[in-house]
């Protein structure tokens, strides 16, 4: 499912979604967390992908996998080490991912209802520019990583 789209590699193709959607949400979601007066104006653009960047992220991860698998499964050397350092970013920016986006959902939530006192939103807020903080760092050297991997040093 996740090797090729009309005969080419899906992951350089659905890694382009997880890697400028991942630092948005990240953006967003820590202005929205830090600025109570853009809520007004962000609350759909963060719910939203609070949704899609876990779901980009897991295709990549598992486009990726595809990759590996197909093309590069007996790769070793300097390539196959660039590989694996790509790879050990993909579960870790998976869970920031979800963690950003559970948190984001969450901040949206507490930020409309008004039976939760100012406490939960602070919490709630500290938590998400947190995970907004290591989402951002994941993505980066997940993409370096890639990058790296790809077009050498």
């Amino acid at each position: 499912m996740f090797d090729e789209i009309l005969g080419l590699p899906a992951h350089p193709l659905i890694i382009h979604a997880a890697v400028v959607l991942t630092p948005l949400l990240a953006v967003l979601a820590a202005v929205y967390a830090l600025a109570p007066r853009t809520r007004a104006v962000l609350h759909w653009a963060v719910a939203a992908l609070a949704v899609a960047v876990p779901v980009a992220v897991l295709a990549a991860r598992q486009s990726g996998e595809a990759l590996k698998d197909k093309r590069f499964s007996s790769v070793d050397g300097q390539l196959g080490r660039r590989i694996a350092e790509h790879e050990g970013f993909a579960t870790p920016l998976l869970l920031a991912a979800l963690a950003l986006g559970v948190l984001s959902l969450a901040l949206v939530y507490v930020s409309r209802a008004e039976r939760f006192g100012r406490p939960v939103g602070t919490v709630v807020s500290a938590l998400t520019v947190v995970a907004a903080v290591v989402a951002g760092y994941y993505v980066l050297r997940a993409g370096h990583s890639g990058a790296t991997a790809v077009w050498g040093s």
